[in-house]
């Protein structure tokens, strides 16, 4: 078990275990994204995670990290995609219509027989101070594009849509363990 995709959902990206609590064929565990219990500590080299980490309150959001911390191996890799609440906001000036960023301020998805909704929302500095204190360094931007150059997710979300030269409505992170 090398590389994890944490809530995953319907997308699956080859070479990964997918874990997630929704139900498709491709989940290997299925689980909440908060609770690794099943991996033993430092055993992961990378974890994957689009979009969940708003589904957590930042107090919540801290002890996930945590957990995904214990579950990588020293120098072991997070690429965190999350909801840019500062490109959202460049959005609504440019726009003056609240409809376009609801979505991805909110997060709404259904989840078997409920439905979900993002708990926090983050911007660059509150994102690196949340990963710093829970035991992650060189954190750094990543290319989604060329890392995934097949695989669609919401860390390719741009305003206007599929548009590369818009605003880019999420910010992607590489960050290792210490």
């Amino acid at each position: 078990m090398n590389k994890l995709h944490l809530g995953c959902g319907k997308r699956f990206i080859p070479g990964y275990m997918h874990l997630d609590l929704a139900r498709f064929d491709h989940i290997d565990i299925f689980t909440s994204a908060d609770d690794l219990s099943m991996i033993d500590n430092e055993t992961v080299d990378e974890i994957y995670a689009c979009h969940l980490l708003g589904y957590f309150d930042l107090f919540e959001a801290k002890n996930v990290l945590k957990e995904w911390n214990r579950v990588l191996v020293k120098g072991g890799r997070l690429r965190l995609s999350v909801t840019d609440f500062d490109a959202l906001l460049k959005i609504y000036n440019k726009t003056q219509n609240i409809k376009k960023i609801l979505g991805p301020l909110f997060g709404r998805m259904p989840l078997n027989e409920n439905t979900i909704y993002h708990r926090t929302t983050y911007n660059r500095f509150i994102l690196e101070e949340v990963l710093t204190e829970t035991n992650f360094h060189k954190i750094k931007d990543w290319d989604t594009f060329s890392t995934f150059p097949d695989y669609d997710d919401f860390s390719k979300a741009f305003f206007p849509h599929e548009d590369r030269t818009g605003i880019q409505v999420s910010i992607n992170i590489l960050a290792e363990k210490k």
